[in-house]
């Protein structure tokens, strides 16, 4: 092949594949990336928010331990379990955020245009949770991720279980911690891959930042649970206030619950009720909020109790929220595609290498097909295409999407002929030397700047010199020219051509006629 720096040509064929991929990845538009981009950050507000108050109560609660451990005390302690079991997974998954986003090369100091490619990144989140890839083999980024979910619940179900103030707190940890594969059997996957296999590293870090907040929410809850109906007789609570805990971005489709409460918050609180709430437990409103379609929404009503000279009271409440694409959403969201349409080349008679993938699809289930050509599978999402007569070659590519739906999308390629190969000496198609060195070179034939495995073997070619017959010549050693060449001088010239040669890797097609050599005597 010709040395140095890469020709035009190289180039091109090199950025003609790199085209094909971008064309085949269903790419995320960057408007939607950039609205997960807003929802993680939300949620990370949010997580920050949640560890702020939790310090404001962890402290209240000390306090009140002190002054009153016959009533606080054992409450203190399981909470300083609780939040050591917390911490550690928190801690944990933030330290595999920060390698994700290193691993995909995101910078912080970019803005979401710029970190595009990063943050749609899919390798560096399945390589960081499955062994080389492979949707079979959980890392043990994986297993310690599940150990530390395992830990903080079976911790709050050891320690919250027989306390009938804790109730919610136990089920809520049951429910949001869990691991559970069962409610993803029927699009088989387990929990594991639908979070983590083949997902963007926006969507991933969603993933693992909702599992942050959930263990700071538990927190909270068992923080306000441990110090309602504990506070001090002498307390009296003349002002009351309507309260909304509810999420401020809900991700498209996943289900979303809004609590509305009095602020003193009493489970027994006579003629409480919710205007439109779906049910109310333990002086707790319930509400369902839309999550179906992306929008902002605000949810309002009025909260009401019966004071303790029985006169009814009433307080206007409003929480307002936004629904986001969820993951799956996302990755089917319409994007921009941009091709050279000069470059969609493939090569007759030789193995040309094609990969591609659906976003959010299976990809060792994809497939693909071609007219008038063949096409054999490498692995998931590479294949081998030999193309058929003809000058051109349509290329689909089919997979199912997460609900079961076909994805499909066609490409068209043109075909043309392997380019006519180059004869050689010493890699070069015109040499100078002088004349002695002839007789000890090799004739050889290559195609310049081809990124095929295709070689030659020269089997004959002719010799010719000023003012002689050309001499053919067996093999592709010039052995035989010592003769021809003894009087030859300085600034003579002498020609290889006619050159015959057989090819490997060119599926039987015709061989081209090969380029001559030219040889400058010094």
């Amino acid at each position: 092949m010709a040395k140095g720096k890469q020709t035009p040509r190289q180039k091109m064929i090199n950025l003609m594949y790199l085209v094909f991929i971008a064309m085949l990845a269903m790419q995320i538009d960057q408007e939607i990336i950039r609205s997960f981009q807003d929802t993680n950050q939300s949620l990370t507000d949010s997580r920050t928010l949640a560890e702020k108050k939790n310090d404001i109560f962890e402290l209240t609660l000390k306090q009140k331990a002190d002054n009153s451990p016959e009533t606080f005390g054992l409450a203190s302690q399981q909470y300083q379990g609780m939040k050591k079991n917390a911490d550690d997974l928190v801690g944990f998954i933030e330290t595999i955020k920060g390698q994700l986003k290193t691993e995909a090369g995101f910078d912080a100091n970019k803005n979401v245009e710029d970190n595009f490619s990063s943050l749609n990144n899919t390798d560096a989140v399945t390589k960081k949770f499955f062994k080389g890839g492979d949707a079979e083999l959980p890392s043990k980024n994986s297993e310690e991720l599940k150990n530390k979910m395992a830990a903080l619940q079976s911790y709050i179900i050891q320690n919250f279980g027989n306390n009938k103030d804790l109730v919610s707190v136990v089920e809520r940890a049951k429910k949001r911690l869990s691991t559970d594969d069962a409610p993803y059997k029927k699009q088989g996957k387990n929990w594991l891959q639908y979070k983590f296999y083949n997902q963007p590293l926006i969507a991933a870090l969603s993933n693992l930042e909702v599992i942050q907040s959930e263990a700071r929410n538990l927190q909270s809850d068992a923080l306000s649970l441990m110090l309602r109906e504990k506070v001090d007789a002498d307390i009296k609570f003349d002002a009351f206030e309507a309260v909304v805990a509810a999420p401020d971005v809900i991700i498209q489709g996943e289900p979303a619950e809004a609590k509305v409460f009095i602020g003193t918050y009493d489970s027994n609180l006579p003629g409480f009720g919710v205007a439109g709430a779906d049910r109310t437990e333990n002086g707790i409103g319930y509400k369902s909020l839309v999550s179906s379609t992306p929008g902002e929404y605000t949810f309002n009503g009025v909260v009401s109790f019966n004071d303790a000279n029985g006169k009814k009271l009433e307080y206007k409440f409003s929480h307002p929220y936004r629904v986001v694409p969820g993951a799956k959403e996302v990755a089917f969201e319409s994007g921009a595609l941009l091709s050279a349409d000069k470059m969609n080349v493939l090569y007759r008679g030789v193995q040309n290498p094609i990969s591609g993938s659906i976003l959010g699809a299976d990809n060792s289930q994809t497939t693909l097909t071609a007219t008038g050509g063949t096409v054999t599978k490498k692995g998931g999402g590479s294949w081998i295409i030999t193309p058929g007569s003809g000058n051109t070659t349509t290329l689909t590519i089919s997979g199912k999407g997460p609900k079961g739906q076909t994805i499909s999308q066609k490409f068209e390629f043109r075909i043309k002929n392997v380019p006519a190969p180059q004869g050689q000496i010493r890699g070069e198609n015109e040499v100078t030397m002088p004349a002695t060195s002839i007789a000890n070179q090799t004739v050889g034939a290559a195609i310049p700047d081809f990124d095929f495995p295709v070689s030659f073997q020269v089997t004959g070619f002719k010799f010719k010199v000023p003012g002689k017959a050309a001499m053919f010549v067996n093999g592709n050693s010039l052995s035989s020219v010592a003769g021809l060449t003894k009087n030859l001088r300085s600034g003579d010239i002498c020609y290889i051509a006619g050159i015959q040669a057989t090819a490997t890797g060119l599926g039987g097609q015709t061989l081209k006629k090969i380029s001559p050599v030219v040889i400058n005597v010094q």
